[in-house]
C-alpha cells in the first residue's frame, strides 16, 4: 500500500495536485527549486526536502511533474536524484509531458534497483488540478498502476491505463494535438464574429449548446473574452509538446498539417515579448494581429 509519497515539482499543476494528496491523507515530502513553493506546502502539512534524493528517501512512491525531458532525467537519475533515494521495489511516477523515449531511457536505470516506473501525463489544466478532476494517461507495468490507482483517484477522475511504458506519453501527445487545434479553431470563430460586428460572447454562448461545444470553448473561449492570458497552460509548454508530436510524425512518416500549423503559431507567440509565458489561449492575439483586428470582447 502506498502511504508515503515524495513529490517533486510544485508549479502551476504540481502544487494543487500535491495539496489534493495531502487532503487525501497521504504523507508528502516535497521538493522544488522555488523555496516559497515548498514553504507553502509545508504550511499545509507536508515535509520539506532539499533534493530529489531526500524527497525519495523513506517514500513508497515518488511523483514528479516538471517542465522538460532534461529536467526529468536529471531529477530521476542524476546526482542526488530519485534513483539514489528511493528504496528497491519503490515506484517512480512521472506526470510531466515528455518524449515517449525519455521514460523508457530512465526506466532502464531504475530497474537496476528494481524500481518500477510509470509515465502518467495529465490533462485538464490548472483548473482540473485544483478540482482533482484531471485526466490521467498511464503507461508502464500494470502491477505498478494498480498500486498507484488509489493515489491517482485523489488527483484525477478520468484515469486510464494505456499500455506499456511510453504509451501514456503517446496518449498525451494526441491530447495536445486536439487541444492546440481546438484553441486555434475557437480563436478563429470568435475573431470572425467580432470582425463581422456580431457579439463573440453571444456566439460563444450559442455554440456551447450545440455540436461545437467543448471544454476549450468553455474555458479558453472565456479567457479570450476576458483578455486573461495569465498562464494555466503556458505557450512554452504547449510549444514543446507540439514539437514532440512533430518529431514523432517525422519518425513515422506522418502527414499532420494541423499540428504543423499550430507548431508555427506557438513559435510566433514565443517571439513576442513575454509570449512564452502567456496562456496558450493567447493564440487569439496572433490572429488579431495578422487580421488587423481589434481585440475581441463581449458586449455582455
Amino acid at each position: 500500500m502506498i502511504r508515503k509519497i515524495g513529490f517533486i515539482g510544485l508549479g502551476i499543476m504540481g502544487k494543487p495536485m500535491a495539496l489534493n494528496l495531502l487532503k487525501g491523507g497521504y504523507e508528502l515530502k516535497v521538493y522544488d527549486v522555488v523555496e516559497n513553493a515548498v514553504k507553502e506546502l509545508v504550511n499545509k502539512g507536508a515535509l520539506s526536502a532539499v533534493s530529489p534524493e531526500e524527497a525519495a528517501k523513506s517514500a513508497d512512491a515518488v511523483i514528479s511533474i516538471l517542465p522538460s525531458d532534461n529536467i526529468v532525467e536529471t531529477v530521476a537519475v542524476g546526482k542526488n536524484g530519485v534513483f539514489d533515494g528511493l528504496k528497491a521495489g519503490g515506484i517512480y511516477v512521472d506526470m510531466s509531458t515528455l518524449s515517449p523515449e525519455t521514460p523508457r531511457k530512465i526506466s532502464k536505470k531504475l530497474m537496476e534497483k528494481e524500481i518500477s516506473m510509470l509515465d502518467a501525463p495529465v490533462s485538464g489544466g490548472d483548473v482540473g488540478a485544483a478540482e482533482g478532476s484531471l485526466a490521467i494517461m498511464v503507461g508502464g507495468k500494470r502491477e505498478a498502476y494498480d498500486l498507484m490507482q488509489p493515489v491517482f483517484q485523489k488527483i484525477g477522475r478520468n484515469i486510464n491505463y494505456i499500455g506499456e511504458l511510453g504509451a501514456g506519453q503517446i496518449a498525451k501527445c494526441c491530447n495536445q494535438i486536439i487541444v492546440a487545434q481546438t484553441i486555434e479553431a475557437v480563436s478563429e470563430a470568435l475573431l470572425l464574429a467580432q470582425k463581422t460586428g456580431v457579439d463573440p460572447a453571444k456566439v460563444r454562448n450559442a455554440l456551447l449548446g450545440g455540436f461545437a461545444q467543448s471544454r476549450v470553448l468553455e474555458v479558453h473561449g472565456q479567457r479570450m473574452l476576458d483578455r486573461n492570458f495569465e498562464p494555466g497552460g503556458r505557450v512554452s509548454i504547449h510549444k514543446k509538446d507540439t514539437e514532440i508530436a512533430m518529431s514523432i510524425a517525422a519518425e513515422f512518416g506522418l502527414y499532420l498539417p494541423g499540428t504543423a500549423l499550430t507548431s508555427q503559431l506557438w513559435n510566433a507567440a514565443s517571439s513576442q515579448e513575454g509570449g512564452s509565458d502567456w496562456d496558450h489561449s493567447s493564440i487569439i492575439k496572433l490572429l488579431e494581429m495578422l487580421s488587423n483586428s481589434k481585440a475581441i470582447h463581449g458586449d455582455n
